[in-house]
């Protein structure tokens, strides 16, 4: 049986081809801003199988609704973070990767094979569900809306569901905003079906599939769905938003939160509408346990003596789709456009993801390189709740901006290891 590459300690920088002058850099960019107000991070740093770099930053709650702790939270480097849509890659994607490894899943396949309720309905104005495939879900160009926003009867009509058996029918019904494969929109309802699929494929719900098939043969204690109903306490958690999900008080639908979150997914789709179990959000981890993910990406599909999937089948999800910098699912640096997430001297080769609330994994296998940044950036006000309700102070930073970043920790690189531009 092979044997795969697994993470140990680098003794020092300079051992993984690193400088520690340089790396200072990066801890002065981070604490820079946590002094001017950011909230908190963790940074992880893997090189050729070796950890190079872990840190943490800040605070992992500062805030208890508007005012801020007369003693916050300290961030610590196993501080569990909600990670949004990077949910998508660690959760769906490798499950989907895995499936599509071992034959269970052609991607090319209908999604009407998997779910037969999936299909036109008569009023629907755009016609074309009978065709969608898999890899048209996992390229964003099936032809959904971006949000439909499930959970709120106000956006979602007769759509509306804070109950996940009904939100997967409501699913099924969603009708098409353009017609399949003429556009690309970036979609959560792409991912919702895909854990949907992956549901039917396994008989088990999403959380206990990758749960029991995929992180616990790879010793991860730490990734989960839905954590506080499985051991956890509130204080492990990076805390996210300060009035639930009130934008600071503007936003209301049914049931909606006003605490704030820690430890509860912050995705309004994935709490209400699907019990906290989605492909598109609501996985929680730490930066260790996301270090070992990384890592098998770079070493082609395993981890010690566990496989979870083979290098062709990573080479069919990273390869460029229908966008240089889209794969199925994963983000590439495919161009310059995408130096806001990749920095200024990734490989061509890199990949990775973001997600909403303050994630960014990236994954470079031209210098196996990984690298996690967790931040807890919307853990702070809106700037201006009823002009731009998505825009919280945190995301005005450069640690949330990630480019800055994630520069300065390819500039830290060696020579030996790497040049920039080459």
């Amino acid at each position: 049986m092979k044997t795969y590459p697994v993470l140990t300690n680098a003794g020092d920088p300079e051992e993984a081809g690193f400088s520690a002058k340089r790396l200072r850099k990066v801890d002065s960019l981070i604490e820079c801003d946590v002094q001017a107000g950011f909230p908190g991070a963790v940074l992880l740093v893997v090189k050729d199988a070796k950890v190079v770099k872990h840190s943490a930053y800040g605070y992992k709650k500062k805030y208890e609704g508007l005012s801020k702790l007369e003693h916050p939270f300290t961030m610590e480097k196993d501080t569990m973070f909600d990670l949004a849509s990077n949910t998508k890659m660690y959760a769906l994607n490798f499950a989907l990767q895995h499936l599509s490894s071992i034959g269970k899943v052609d991607l090319n396949a209908r999604v009407q094979d998997f779910i037969p309720e999936f299909k036109d309905q008569p009023a629907d104005d755009i016609k074309g569900k009978n065709a969608i495939r898999i890899v048209d879900l996992l390229t964003h160009c099936a032809g959904f809306p971006a949000d439909p926003g499930y959970y709120d009867p106000k956006k979602a009509g007769s759509l509306y569901s804070q109950d996940r058996e009904r939100t997967l029918k409501m699913l099924c019904q969603t009708p098409l905003q353009y017609k399949p494969g003429s556009l690309h929109l970036y979609s959560d309802v792409d991912y919702m079906l895909l854990g949907y699929i992956i549901e039917k494929i396994t008989d088990k719900r999403l959380d206990h599939y990758v749960e029991n098939e995929i992180y616990k043969p790879l010793g991860l204690k730490r990734t989960v769905f839905n954590p506080l109903q499985k051991g956890f306490k509130q204080n492990e958690f990076a805390a996210t938003e300060l009035l639930g999900n009130t934008r600071d008080g503007i936003v209301h639908f049914p049931n909606i939160r006003t605490d704030t979150l820690q430890g509860e997914v912050h995705d309004e789709k994935a709490f209400y509408s699907m019990g906290g179990v989605s492909g598109h959000a609501g996985l929680f981890s730490t930066a260790n346990d996301l270090a070992v993910l990384l890592q098998v990406m770079l070493n082609g599909g395993g981890y010690g003596d566990v496989k979870i999937f083979d290098q062709q089948t990573i080479n069919t999800f990273v390869n460029p789709s229908h966008d240089p910098t889209f794969g199925l699912g994963w983000r590439r640096n495919g161009d310059s456009g995408m130096a806001w997430m990749f920095g200024s001297f990734a490989s061509p080769k890199a990949i990775g993801h973001t997600g909403w609330t303050g994630t960014l994994t990236i994954i470079d296998v031209e210098y196996q390189l990984g690298i996690v940044l967790l931040t807890n950036k919307k853990h702070s006000p809106v700037l201006e709740p009823e002009n731009n309700p998505n825009l919280f102070l945190g995301d005005t930073f450069e640690t949330a901006k990630y480019g800055k970043i994630i520069t300065a920790i390819y500039e830290a690189l060696l020579r030996k290891s790497y040049r920039p531009g080459g």
